[in-house]
């Protein structure tokens, strides 16, 4: 009876806490098609491998340190296929995969490459599991080892204990209240059960496209798009949250966050200034070579819009991506209109900085010039701007009217993830036609 009963308690506690499957299609020629769980490990754990015979022993749930995320293999025909990181709402199409057999492991090997941010994955793949690291090529032995999982939908846990609290909505938040200056921002989160998405809008930028859950008192998000790879955990405690946020394998610090509607962050259009008595210049090179000079004839009598940027900045890229659907969906308001993009890169070369904008702006179908401004720090974008009193982030845009008077100065990007971006886009519509009427 005893034994029976012991029994009867095992499958029950099998069929409960049981990872959740999803069926693989069995019929592929490399990767498994289907969705996976991916993991980024910031503090190092390597599954051990003795020989080629060893079988992976992957984690079920998350521990401390998993940066968890998933993505979707979909094949195209029998061989090509392209992956999509799943980060709530948004999808990042990655095509640039090269796969083959390391011979000597006697391993199939796959390399995802993430062109507009220099940073790959290679992974060695072995029926339903991959192992590897995250690589990324601007910065100085920066590898962060990665595994994943086949038919794995979850991101952090299959659990789904009760939350204690529905936190969607909006929360005051420090970012970094371990340190003297504390960044402020605003969560905006929407939660469904035990699902919880949403990002951070602050003064010069967002988080972009967060995906968690709530368990109990307890709760975590994270996202990676090839570039920023964020994990934030928190708890509930009463009104207020508490917790702490990673970006990468270096990076953590304190967060907190409260209910207040009466918070605000300054405006994005005031941080940054026009000296007095100043005018905007430059005179730079496109990659091609071509001298690209303001003011001059090829700008006269169009409205200017120059963003300060780099091709390292996802919130960059979110608003490049936007001024390119701009253009697209205002044909007649695109013939006034002349953009450029000034780019600060992190290579220490001029000329793998070019080759890097040029394989940027191919990637992303940018229709207007992207030229290189320096190296990445804010005093050098300064160098290129002397007219501006600072330039506090990346992105920041600069627009100017058919006279060549700034008109607008705008830090930071309110990007898809925000509940600000559908009235930035009203915003700036507004404008380009109050200036094309002038």
């Amino acid at each position: 009876m005893h034994k029976y009963l012991a029994f009867s308690f095992l499958v029950l506690f099998a069929a409960l806490f049981a990872p959740r499957c999803v069926t693989t299609d069995t019929s592929f020629t490399r990767v498994a098609p289907g969705i996976w769980r991916g993991v980024l490990e910031l503090e190092k754990y390597q599954v051990p491998v003795r020989d080629k015979d060893t079988v992976f022993v992957l984690h079920e749930q998350f521990k401390e340190g998993d940066l968890p995320f998933n993505f979707e293999v979909t094949y195209l025909d029998d061989e090509r296929f392209y992956i999509e990181i799943i980060n709530g709402s948004e999808r990042i199409r990655l095509d640039s995969i090269q796969y083959g057999r390391d011979r000597s492991r006697a391993r199939d090997t796959m390399n995802v490459h993430f062109p507009e941010y220099q940073t790959y994955i290679h992974a060695e793949i072995r029926g339903g599991t991959m192992q590897g690291e995250w690589i990324v090529k601007t910065r100085e032995n920066y590898r962060i080892p990665f595994y994943a999982q086949a038919g794995r939908d979850y991101r952090f846990t299959t659990l789904t204990q009760a939350p204690e609290k529905d936190l969607s909505g909006e929360w005051a938040t420090l970012i970094g209240t371990d340190t003297e200056n504390p960044d402020k921002a605003i969560g905006e989160f929407k939660q469904s059960g035990n699902r919880l998405e949403g990002t951070f809008r602050t003064e010069t930028g967002d988080y972009r496209f967060l995906e968690g859950t709530v368990q109990g008192r307890k709760f975590w998000m994270s996202s990676f798009n090839g570039w920023h790879a964020y994990l934030f955990s928190g708890s509930i405690r009463s009104d207020s949250l508490f917790g702490e946020y990673r970006s990468g394998k270096h990076y953590r610090t304190l967060w907190t966050a409260w209910r207040d509607p009466n918070f605000r962050l300054a405006n994005a259009d005031s941080l940054t200034t026009l000296k007095a008595g100043a005018n905007i210049s430059f005179h730079l090179k496109t990659p091609e070579g071509r001298d690209l000079t303001f003011p001059s004839p090829e700008f006269d009598g169009k409205i200017k819009i120059f963003t300060i940027m780099g091709t390292w900045c996802p919130n960059c890229r979110d608003e490049q991506v936007f001024l390119r659907e701009f253009l697209k969906a205002n044909p007649d308001a695109a013939q006034d209109l002349a953009i450029v993009g000034i780019s600060f890169e992190r290579h220490k070369d001029p000329a793998q900085a070019n080759t890097q904008l040029m394989e940027y702006k191919k990637k992303l179908g940018i229709p207007f010039d992207i030229v290189y401004g320096g190296k990445t720090d804010k005093a050098e974008a300064s160098k290129v701007f002397p007219a501006l009193d600072h330039i506090m982030a990346f992105p920041t845009m600069i627009v100017l009217d058919k006279k060549n008077r700034v008109r607008r100065i705008h830090t930071g990007f309110d990007g898809p993830a925000t509940s600000r971006y559908g009235a930035f886009k009203q915003e700036f519509s507004e404008l380009i036609e109050t200036l094309r009427s002038e």
